[in-house]
């Protein structure tokens, strides 16, 4: 993988890791489990509790592994299900404009992670480290 591309997918991972981090942070501490189990009640999310905490430590947890390229299409179909759970409980009724409150944040944060997801971090990101290292190991192996 080319240096730009590695650089490129360095700046889309820590920039969606912060969203995420943040907004999971939100969950987690600022409004809190208890707050945001009542938010998701509100919107019939089934089991706004386990919701509640799945959305939180998803997003805080993934936005930390996103920055970190571990695990990336793991993660990425988390917080993709998160982000698709978010359109359609919370914000498919309020149309596209995220000033609206409607899903074009959480749509635009999918495009990301699918990009993210399904490309290679190169050495930027733990994944990519781990496979070059594996293949030059399994290269040097080779009589």
């Amino acid at each position: 993988m080319g240096t730009s591309r590695n650089f490129a997918s360095l700046v889309a991972r820590v920039i969606l890791g912060i969203i995420f981090i943040f907004h999971g942070w939100q969950k987690l501490s600022t409004n809190g489990i208890d707050k945001t189990e009542l938010y998701f009640k509100s919107l019939d999310i089934p089991w706004p509790r386990a919701a509640a905490w799945y959305s939180a430590l998803v997003e805080f947890g993934g936005g930390i592994l996103l920055i970190l390229g571990v695990l990336m299409p793991l993660v990425s179909l988390l917080l993709i299900a998160d982000m698709i759970g978010a359109i359609f409980y919370a914000h498919i009724d309020n149309g596209f404009w995220s000033t609206d409150f409607g899903y074009e944040l959480p749509l635009a944060l999918i495009a990301g992670l699918v990009a993210v997801g399904l490309s290679d971090t190169g050495r930027t990101g733990a994944d990519g480290y781990l496979m070059h290292r594996r293949r030059r190991t399994t290269v040097e192996r080779v009589p």
